[in-house]
């Protein structure tokens, strides 16, 4: 299977991750479903680990990249995005989380000094035609405020950062099981002490109601991880980040499907995730 498939596989598992916990969140609280999703994966990938005697990959210096990849996504970029979804509806989250690439790009041309083509201007006035077509409230749509925007762009940004993190320790240490099992586990642990300090550690307990759905989706986004890590490890960022980001293809497909009665997606959301990917895309050809 090339990484192309691998990582449209990825995306797609996001997009169902997403739709899951939209539906447990009737009854229950995104911190349920964000511990439940962290402890699956944590437990799953370590046991795999475990189990084939790879933990040598856990001594090389490229640990580091996949701790601090940790502490932005899925930890703080999975927190954002769920709040998102319970905010704006996964129809129009999904789409402005999709957002990540522009910003690595913005950072290249900050950090890196690139200087990127004309082409890639164009792709990102496409992104900012969609996220105004996804804003845009209408008379009848639910309602929102406009700083519920911040969530999903938010975690856009902290998953940029830790794309590239992910990149750089692939790079040290072909070992894609042992990036996401290091990645998973520090988002568990600092979520576990965040919960603890701020005494809200009771909130992890999901409603009865809810956990099938919380439980699908941490099945779900276990596998949505590493695959997410294998595409990286096969194949580069600039090819790869088009097809990880192309969730909101898929989440507004699924929103379309499962969530008629909890979302509207109207044709103008539609076009503008549409708009999204084609700005990602354009971009990350570059």
């Amino acid at each position: 299977m090339g990484p192309e498939i691998i990582a449209l596989l990825s995306a797609m598992g996001w997009a169902g991750d997403a739709i899951l916990v939209r539906l447990g969140a009737r009854t229950s609280n995104i911190f349920a479903a964000a511990f439940m999703s962290y402890f699956v994966s944590a437990l799953c990938i370590w046991v795999y680990l475990v189990g084939g005697s790879r933990l040598q990959s856990l001594g090389s210096p490229a640990t580091i990249y996949f701790v601090l990849s940790g502490c932005f996504q899925p930890l703080l970029a999975r927190l954002l995005y769920y709040t998102a979804i319970t905010r704006l509806g996964v129809s129009r989250a999904a789409p402005l989380r999709a957002i990540s690439p522009l910003f690595a790009l913005i950072l290249a041309v900050i950090f890196l000094r690139e200087r990127p083509a004309p082409i890639v201007y164009a792709g990102t006035a496409l992104i900012v035609a969609a996220v105004w077509m996804i804003s845009w409230t209408q008379s009848g749509e639910r309602q929102w405020k406009l700083l519920d925007i911040l969530f999903p762009v938010g975690a856009a940004l902290v998953a940029a950062v830790s794309q590239n993190l992910r990149r750089g320790g692939l790079l040290i240490v072909s070992d894609p099981v042992a990036g996401a099992a290091v990645s998973t586990m520090t988002s568990l642990v600092l979520y576990f002490i965040s919960l603890l300090v701020t005494g809200k550690l009771y909130l992890v307990r999901p409603e009865k109601g809810s956990f099938p759905f919380f439980m699908a989706a941490a099945c779900i986004a276990t596998f949505a991880q590493l695959l997410n890590y294998i595409a990286l490890n096969l194949g580069q960022v600039s090819l790869m980040a088009p097809l990880l980001d192309s969730t909101p293809l898929f989440s507004v497909l699924f929103s379309r499907l499962f969530l008629k009665d909890l979302e509207k997606v109207t044709p103008r959301v539609v076009l503008g995730a549409v708009l999204m990917v084609a700005g990602i895309a354009i971009i990350a050809s570059r």
